[in-house]
């Protein structure tokens, strides 16, 4: 059985390429199958160390970048892209994987247009609301489609309808579930204020950590802060607060990290009684894994088609509320906080209605389905036509 992932170059599309091959895994070894032999193509590895703990050999190929704004380099990477398709062609022409599963993005174009040349059975995920335009190509030649918003299936090609499932976001097992015991006691956190989780995503926000900075008087006055400021913005954030805090009484419920590992992460997010975040669709997806209420603040649409929309759409459950970046002060966001943590029954709503979102199972269902797609592929067209697997089982 060989399974080929592809996906763009952000942790958004690698780390549930990651989360389905430890389900495709513990998938072989439940069911005493043969190892399966996987592989990631991509212009870059993003992360060697997980491709490496998960037997999963990583091969360059080429992909063209189309940007939302003006530049030479649009035109240039047409070429790119193109000598990625050949690229891509002659490789899977070689290895000849029984599936491909796509995450989307630039850097899944060649890969997947070679896979459909070559008839090979492709399915995609798409995690944002609104699809982005390598996975509304893709969809074209698609034999599963799986999604995660329901508003993003409309917005998929009419004939593609019957392939669409809804199953989630596919998250690694180390991050499906937070860690209620041990943050509090490590950190020191004060057992009589809630604690609040600030993530700026893997690289920070500089703009959310200033409003942070700026209300964290008022902050640290009701709840216990754990700050992901990003590797970058780490120095400057933590020396900023100290000055600001000074000699508060409560200068100690601050607690700044430049970068929180998967452990660390779940760890804080069990502490917590509230998360602020960006609204990428994996962090919303985790977010709503660990109960909690949050506060969404999603990058502007000039620098992200997805993160707005998702966050709405997100909100729309009752879960989250939504913060507009250019329109947030320190004053609105630290109204908020104190309006969700200062009344029970908003918070406990919240809390509720975040279960109801994400599937922990999403990774495994995925993983069922190129597993059955595998075993049953023969690279004829009336093979993969007359080939009937189990259809995955969406979440209601």
């Amino acid at each position: 059985m060989k399974i080929v992932f592809t996906g763009g170059g952000t942790g958004g599309h690698f780390f549930p390429i990651i989360a389905v091959a430890e389900a495709v895994q513990k998938i072989s070894t439940d069911e005493r199958l043969l190892a399966p032999t996987m592989y990631y193509i991509a212009p870059t590895p993003y992360d060697q160390q997980s491709l490496f703990a998960n037997n999963i050999q990583y091969i360059a190929c080429p992909a063209g970048k189309v940007r939302r704004y003006f530049s030479v380099m649009n035109f240039t990477d047409v070429f790119v892209t193109l000598t990625g398709i050949v690229r891509a062609f002659f490789i899977l022409l070689k290895i000849y994987p029984d599936v491909v599963f796509s995450k989307g993005g630039f850097a899944s174009i060649p890969t997947v247009i070679a896979a459909h040349l070559l008839r090979i059975p492709i399915v995609i995920h798409e995690s944002d609301s609104k699809p982005g335009k390598a996975n509304l190509l893709a969809a074209k030649y698609a034999y599963r489609i799986a999604i995660t918003f329901d508003s993003s299936s409309a917005l998929f090609p009419a004939k593609t309808q019957k392939n669409i499932v809804r199953t989630g976001i596919p998250i690694r097992a180390q991050l499906a579930t937070s860690l209620p015991q041990g943050t509090a006691q490590e950190l020191g956190l004060d057992p009589v204020v809630p604690t609040i989780f600030i993530l700026g995503g893997s690289s920070g926000s500089k703009k959310i950590n200033e409003v942070v900075l700026e209300g964290l008087p008022e902050l640290v006055n009701v709840a216990n802060v754990i700050h992901q400021t990003g590797k970058e913005l780490f120095t400057e954030t933590e020396s900023t607060a100290k000055v600001i805090l000074g000699t508060s009484a409560h200068a100690d419920r601050y607690h700044a990290f430049p970068f929180l590992t998967s452990d660390a992460m779940r760890e804080a997010a069990g502490a917590s009684s509230l998360v602020i975040s960006r609204a990428g669709a994996t962090s919303i997806t985790e977010i709503s894994l660990w109960h909690k209420p949050s506060i969404l603040i999603p990058i502007p649409e000039s620098v992200s088609h997805d993160q707005r929309t998702n966050a709405y759409a997100y909100a729309h459950t009752g879960a989250a509320v939504v913060l507009e970046e250019h329109n947030m002060t320190q004053h609105i966001l630290v109204s908020e906080v104190k309006r969700i943590l200062g009344d029970q029954n908003v918070w406990q709503e919240m809390a509720n209605s975040s279960m109801t979102f994400a599937n922990a199972d999403a990774a495994a269902l995925i993983a069922k389905e190129l597993v059955l797609i595998a075993q049953s592929h023969n690279p004829t067209d009336a093979a993969i036509a007359a080939a009937t697997p189990a259809p995955i089982t969406p979440k209601v």
